[in-house]
């Protein structure tokens, strides 16, 4: 007959691995969130940044013809 104070530690054991798990899939869910964030702030930055090159460039050609 297993002891009292063993069963009580494989609980606990067996609870502890529950909650890891559980913390475990809802870290990696937000890092597949903070994923998709970075990559939507990387296509803002490089359509931004065409439109800036793109603009400069305009404001450097309209300056040469004058």
């Amino acid at each position: 007959m297993p002891r009292r104070g063993s069963a009580t530690a494989h609980q606990r054991i067996d609870d502890h691995e529950k909650l890891c798990r559980i913390m475990q899939k809802q870290t990696c869910q937000k890092i597949e969130e903070l994923h998709e964030e970075i990559n939507s702030i990387k296509k803002i930055l490089v359509a931004s940044a065409g439109a800036i090159i793109g603009g400069l460039f305009t404001i450097v050609l309209m300056l040469i013809k004058h």
